[in-house]
C-alpha cells in the first residue's frame, strides 16, 4: 500500500465504518472494504508509532536541556496478505 496522507486514511477509515454500518453490502464487497479498512489502520498505527518516536527523542534532556536526535524510521514490513 502506498503510503497515504493520516489525515485522509482517517477520513476513509470514518466512510468504511459508515458504509460497514448500514448493512446494505454484499458479503463480497463487505469484506473488500473491511480489508481495506484493516491497511489503513495499519499505516495509521505505523505513522503515530514512528511520530511517537520522534517526539521521545527530541524530549530526551542531557543537562536539562532539549537534545534533538537522528532518526530514522525502520524498514517497511510487509504484512502476509500484501
Amino acid at each position: 500500500m502506498e503510503k497515504v496522507k493520516f489525515e485522509d486514511a482517517l477520513q476513509r477509515l470514518e466512510e468504511i465504518v459508515e458504509a460497514l454500518e448500514q448493512q446494505e453490502l454484499s458479503l463480497d464487497a463487505s469484506l473488500a472494504i473491511f480489508e481495506e479498512g484493516v491497511k489503513l489502520s495499519r499505516a495509521c498505527m505505523q505513522q503515530l508509532d514512528e511520530a511517537e518516536r520522534k517526539i521521545e527523542i527530541l524530549v530526551q534532556k542531557n543537562g536539562g536541556e532539549y537534545e534533538p536526535q537522528s532518526f530514522s524510521p525502520p524498514a517497511a514490513e510487509k504484512s502476509p496478505d500484501e
